[in-house]
């Protein structure tokens, strides 16, 4: 629902010049031009140079004279064109003259003639890439010729081949195959063609035309073939080697113009109907008709100029088609028509197979004829036409019409210019999908101004409401109220009535051309409109403006602008002007001048637009044609850019919303984009350059892969997208319909807010959680307003379901309740027992005492709230419910409604009948599984069910609760503590067991339980205090000692033996075992026994001496290893830092290979549509995530947890060897006493520990480096691009991770014994 608005125009005046061919250098920037002065026998050729960045008159380069053809009147130059890579103009004359001129630097400017033909030329063409060029012979021959004019291929035009690619026709659908009725087998075997009847058409000028393909494969052909009885014209197709390819099909009244889509897939010509060899069809019908490149037609669209018959004149329907032209991106079809007195220029464009009238550009009254026309060769929005002496640049910019009036007058409405009609759609109220519109505005014209071009210029609504401005070129300004309907309902959509016109032609200066308008309004008058329109001259911009009340307009004022080519800005109250240099400027209407530059952006943006916040501010959107999104705001040293490869934008109520080339729609919310700039407003001209993830916070949601937005509509929560094809699709994303809601919830619009979240789908928890406060104080409001039990059940269903907390979800649950109790019990009851089942946990008993309290009141009415409870919760959890009330009735109640099977519980409930009240309620707590409760009800059953209840302790392990409930009864008290720790002993809790057989005062139990956990001090103390016999004492010592020995507890095991055993040799062994030396030799001392030195100790210390050699021996093989592996890992995490830190793309994880959808999954997708693939890899991405979670730290090699476990491993050998330097501290003094042989070995230990520290530092020196060091070593190229910051991620996290491990230390060896070393 694009249109075409003008963007620029230029203009370049050149005196006494003809100029009839123009071509452009792109790289440059120039424009060459061609101008022709014929005389009797020759023609005098002028090239001039234009530059297009400046102002400066054209400059003559070449001037030289060339033999002219006996057709005066037509342009003697056949092809003008620059050939960018030889730097040179080829010029290819109609009297066969073939040459070029170097237009390098420092060339003399000379015409060259390499070669001419006798014959003469009637059509040159250069293809594309400027290496073959096509030419028709006067001969009618066509020649492919390569860049240095070397004849490729040379064959006649008129032939009978039909071409190596040229249809077959088997007969299916043809005429011949298709039942006629009537008219008989004569009419299917009547010919489909009669080349009889198709002829010319009388403006048709003979002269062949040529066009090549966008990607110079092929060129095609247009010619008048004489080979029929009458004279048609003829379309041929050739490849680069000049072969025939294919031969269209005969059309009757086949015109001269002839152009190929630079796509490719479309031929152009036109059609004339209604006379004698023409198409059949009503007189001065003209199509632009199509063909493939087969040859074959492929539609057509009808041209809409008024055809008036007049055989006298060389245009004998008063015009004439003279030319076609695509520009570069194939979007835009240029007609050129000749009129009698004009000539015009019309632009076309196609959306969903309509063809749209969007711009005429009429010639100059006082030069009325152009006399080249084309596009810029790569921009595609500029066109570059000729006159005779003037040299026109119209610059176009694709816009979408849309109206910016606010809440709650927004009506959506997208005006489309199609020729005489604006295609009006109010989207708020209607979704018609173009073409087609929901009204369609007839621009007509007085009699002052037909003369002038039909097709408006620009189009623009009101800020303040749907009014419509129509801008025409000659400066006449229409505005219309379109009284749009806002509301659902019959009538007219939009019912538009002119309001006034405002002529501007006598305002405008001479030679200015008007090119935009705006409406904005008065904030202190709505009813008044300030129309300002956007004109040029040759001095630059200005505008004129004008205030509107009703039918009646002020004078026009003008305001001239600083620079030209800029563009006026959207906005509700204030006129805002962009320069091309992309500053931003106030137009004060009231005092006719303008501010200085209020900001910047970057580059110029043609979409631009301004939004009034509170307080006076006003931020800035603009998007530039590179994608850019920027943002500014009033004194701003620079704009920011909010987003990169944008396609769309639009401003909706609080949000910009953006569409990105990654097919996603943003929405960043008008106020974080205002916090945005002020944060960033102090940080001076760097804050351009600064990177910040703005999309990141900001909500997206995916849309159809090409689509752009068209416009949005606040009021009805809607964004309206329109798809490549032209087809509409209106959505209603999230952000915009929460805005909506929160502001109804604002308002207290309860109503209005729960239907729009049910609609929308979206979570009704927004009601509460918007304004927890407001809500609980205005509950009785909300109740009021949703008074529909079905909503009200709803929404109660969501906050049950939310995540809440419990509490709070029992609070809004317990306040609807009440006042839906005060309101109507019997109404509510349903939402009331809903209220109950929602909390967490649910309250399914008072929810079955609120059906007691209604069957008392209404038998009928209870029953339905039971069939409902019975729907909401599970049947079996409300029969378990009220059978734990031990209400027989209500049990009953909730079983005969829930379908259940009488043989099922009847029985079950007459057993129940028969019991002891208590006994009774113990066996239903024990079929609810309820058994603390259980357990408290059998106690008050009575003492003759204590052997069931500690049967049924034991089974369900009930003890602490059963010693709570038996408290106040000792016997049965200290029965059940025995049963207690007799369970705590099965289980080897027997440190806690031996303190219950205590409590229990079960003393033989105890110290077995004692023993058990090798608690020796409480178990020999409760032994003596019980009289134990000595003996008995004794061999409990040696079963407690051999216990602590194999637990390595050698010193309490020595203790025990000492104290309890009285084994004086087994207390010394154990001490030795333990490298407690110097307790051993006390204890040999106090007791007299000096041989158990030299049997005992000598040999257990030379033990000791031998272990400590292994271990250091095993240490050492350990620590060489793991040091060398570390050097060797980093080495290689700098020579190879891809296959050390196992960089992968993680995005290939997440492609999604499906097709793009047009609507985003929602919670039902599941049911409907087959998981994706990107599902799956998420999920295997999951797994695969946790398994490397668990894995990390396990060492394995390769892995790139490797280092962090060898450093770990590491730092726990020194740890060992700390203990082991300890321990042998203590046994050298020994060592050096006993014999010369310990002598020798204790210096023989010291010094291989001595050494083997020295080695363990050096060790953590290298594997432990200094900072400097660690960064040097981890330094890696910058590459830029994901690789290089992925390898970086990789480091950091390592490094990270490695630092963590603290570097060990070792104490100082202060230790050692110096007499060793003498």
């Amino acid at each position: 629902m694009r249109s075409l608005a003008l963007l620029s125009t230029s203009l370049h005046n050149l005196k006494n010049s003809n100029i009839t061919q123009q071509s452009v250098d792109a790289e440059h920037e120039t424009v060459y031009l061609c101008s022709e002065v014929v005389s009797d026998s020759s023609c005098d050729i002028d090239i001039l140079k234009v530059d297009r960045n400046s102002a400066d008159e054209p400059t003559p380069i070449a001037t030289f004279p060339i033999a002219a053809n006996s057709e005066k009147d037509s342009s003697q130059i056949i092809s003008f064109r620059f050939l960018g890579e030889n730097q040179s103009l080829a010029l290819i004359t109609s009297s066969g003259d073939i040459g070029s001129i170097s237009v390098e630097e420092d060339s003399t400017y000379e015409f060259d003639i390499v070669g001419s033909i006798e014959a003469g030329i009637k059509a040159a063409t250069w293809n594309p890439d400027e290496s073959l060029v096509a030419l028709i012979t006067g001969e009618n021959r066509i020649l492919l010729m390569t860049n240095t004019f070397d004849t490729i291929s040379e064959s006649a035009l008129e032939t009978t081949e039909e071409g190596e690619d040229q249809q077959v026709n088997v007969g299916w659908g043809s005429k011949t195959t298709q039942f006629h009725g009537s008219l008989g087998k004569a009419a299917a075997q009547e010919g489909s063609v009669q080349l009889d009847k198709i002829g010319l058409s009388p403006d048709d000028d003979l002269q062949p035309r040529i066009s090549w393909r966008g990607d110079g494969t092929y060129v095609v052909v247009s010619f008048v073939s004489n080979s029929g009885p009458r004279q048609r014209r003829s379309l041929r197709v050739y490849d680069r080697q000049g072969v025939l390819q294919n031969v269209s099909e005969p059309i009757a009244g086949l015109e001269h113009v002839l152009s190929w889509r630079p796509s490719g897939n479309l031929i152009a010509s036109t059609q004339r109907f209604g006379f004698e060899g023409g198409g059949a069809g009503k007189t001065g019908r003209h199509d632009l008709i199509f063909f493939e490149r087969n040859g074959l037609r492929h539609g057509e669209f009808g041209l809409r100029e008024a055809a008036a018959e007049n055989t006298s004149n060389s245009r004998r329907w008063g015009y004439k088609v003279k030319d076609l032209f695509w520009n570069c991106d194939s979007n835009i079809l240029a007609i050129w028509i000749e009129r009698d007195n004009e000539d015009i220029i019309q632009l076309w464009t196609i959306g969903n197979y309509h063809w749209y009238l969007k711009q005429e550009i009429v010639a100059d009254a006082d030069c009325p004829r152009f006399s080249s026309a084309s596009w810029h060769p790569e921009k595609p929005m500029i066109l570059l036409l000729t006159s005779s002496s003037r040299i026109f640049e119209y610059q176009f910019t694709w816009e979408t019409f849309i109206s910016r009036a606010p809440p709650p007058n927004d009506s959506g409405c997208v005006a489309v210019v199609d020729g005489t009609n604006v295609l009006l759609t109010p989207f708020r109220t209607q979704n018609v999908p173009p073409p087609m519109s929901s009204c369609q505005l007839a621009l007509t014209t007085d009699n002052n101004h037909t003369q002038q071009a039909r097709t408006p210029l620009h189009v623009s609504f009101s800020s303040s409401r749907d009014t419509l401005a129509v801008l025409h070129q000659q400066g006449l300004v229409r505005l219309y109220d379109l009284r749009t309907r806002l509301e659902p309902g019959r009538g007219k959509a939009v019912d538009p009535s002119k309001i006034c016109e405002i002529s501007l032609t006598d305002t405008l200066s001479k030679g200015s051309r008007a090119r935009q308008c705006i409406l904005t309004g008065q904030k202190q008058d709505l009813d008044i409109l300030h129309v300002a329109v956007l004109a040029s001259d040759s001095e630059g911009d200005y505008i004129l403006h004008a205030n509107v009340t009703q039918s009646e307009s002020s004078p026009p004022k003008i305001v001239r602008l600083p620079s030209a080519s800029g563009r006026l800005l959207y906005s509700s109250y204030r006129i805002f002007w962009q320069s091309i240099s992309g500053e931003i400027f106030e137009v004060y209407d009231d005092d006719d001048y303008i501010s200085p530059p209020l900001c910047q952006f970057p580059e110029f943006s043609v979409t631009t637009e301004a939004v009034e916040l509170n307080d006076n501010d006003v931020l800035f959107i603009a998007r530039a044609d590179s994608g850019n999104l920027y943002a500014a705001m009033p004194s701003s040293t620079t704009a920011h850019k909010l987003a990169s490869g944008t396609t769309s934008f639009v401003i909706s109520g609080e949000f910009v919303i953006y569409t990105v080339v990654s097919h996603e729609a943003f929405f960043a919310p008008l106020k974080s984009v205002q916090a945005l700039l002020y944060d960033l407003k102090g940080e001076g001209s760097s804050v351009s350059n600064k990177d910040i993830d703005n999309a990141s916070q900001w909500e997206r949601r995916r849309v159809e892969r090409g689509s752009v937005i068209v416009t949005s509509v606040s009021s009805a929560m809607s964004l309206v997208l329109q798809m490549p094809r032209g087809n509409l699709e209106t959505i209603n994303p999230r952000p915009l319909v929460l805005a909506v809601v929160r502001q109804d919830i604002d308002v207290m619009k309860y109503r209005k807010a729960f239907i729009a979240c049910r609609k929308h789908r979206i979570d009704l928890n927004v009601l509460f959680a918007h304004n927890p406060t407001s809500f609980m104080g205005n509950v009785a409001s909300f109740v009021e307003q949703i008074e529909d039990v079905d909503f009200l059940n709803l929404f109660l269903t969501n906050i049950g379901q939310s995540t809440l907390p419990p509490t709070t979800i029992a609070e809004i649950c317990d306040a609807i309740r009440t006042q839906l109790e005060t309101k109507d019990l019997t109404k509510y009851v349903n939402s009331i027992l809903t209220a109950h089942v929602s909390k967490k946990p649910a309250d399914y008993e008072a929810g079955l005492k609120l059906l007691l309290r209604l069957r008392d009141i209404d038998s009928n009415l209870v029953e339905e709230a039971v069939k409902y409870i019975i729907f909401l919760v599970d049947a079996d959890k409300l029969f378990d419910t009220a059978l734990g009330m031990y209400d027989f009735s209500l049990v009953l109640l909730i079983a005969q409604h829930s379908q259940k099977d009488p043989r099922e519980y009847l029985p079950f409930l007459r057993e129940l009948r028969a019991l002891p009240k208590y006994y009774q309620r113990y066996k239903i707590d024990d079929h609810l599984k309820r058994y603390q409760s259980a357990l408290r009800n059998i106690r008050l059953a009575g003492s003759d069910y204590l052997e069931e209840a500690l049967k049924y302790i034991e089974l369900h392990h009930l003890y602490l609760d059963s010693l709570a409930i038996w408290r106040n009864d000792p016997e049965s008290y200290l029965r059940l503590l025995e049963l207690y720790g007799d369970w705590l002993f099965d289980r080897r809790e027997y440190d806690k067991a031996a303190i219950v057989y205590v409590e229990a005062r079960k003393h033989p139990k105890a110290i077995v339980a004692y023993e058990r956990a090798l608690m020796w001090r409480e178990l020999f103390t409760l032994a003596v205090e019980d009289s134990v016999d000595e003996n008995e004492i004794e061999q409990i010592a040696l079963r407690v000692a051999d216990e602590l020995s194999s637990k390595k507890r050698f010193d309490e095991a020595a203790r025990v033996l000492i104290d309890y055993g009285k084994d004086v040799r087994g207390c010394v062994q154990a001490l030795a075992h333990g490298n407690s030396f110097s307790e051993a030799r006390r204890i040999i001392s106090v007791h007299r026994e000096a041989e158990l030195i030299v049997d005992i100790l000598h040999p257990a210390a030379l033990e000791s001496r031998h272990q400590f050699t292994e271990d250091i021996d095993e240490m050492k093989t350990q620590l060489g290893k793991q040091v060398q592996r570390i050097q060797e890992l980093r080495v290689k995490q700098v020579k190879e830092p891809d296959a050390f830190y196992g960089v992968e793309e993680e995005n290939l994880h997440n492609v999604d290979v499906m097709t793009d959808v047009s609507m985003a999954p929602t919670a039902f997708t599941r049911y409907t549509a087959a998981p994706s693939m990107a599902s799956k890899a998420s999920k295997r991405s999951s797994r695969s995530k946790r398994k490397l979670e668990r894995k990390v730290g396990s060492g394995k090699k390769g892995t790139v947890d490797e280092e962090e476990y060898l450093l770990t491993s590491i730092t726990k050998l020194v740890t060992r060897f700390k203990t082991l330097e300890s321990d042998a501290e203590r046994l050298i003094p020994h060592l050096m006493v006993f014999s010369d042989e310990h002598r020798a070995e204790a210096k023989d230990l010291q010094a291989e520990i001595l050494d083997f520290r020295k080695e363990i530092e050096l060790s953590i020196d290298i594997v432990w480096p200094s900072k400097t060091e660690q960064d040097e070593d981890g330094e890696l190229a910058s590459f830029g691009g994901n690789w290089a910051s992925m390898i970086e991620g990789r480091i950091a996290k390592r490094r990270f991770a490695v630092e963590q491990i603290v570097k060990p230390t070792l104490s100082s060896s202060d230790w050692k014994n110096h007499l060793l070393d003498l």
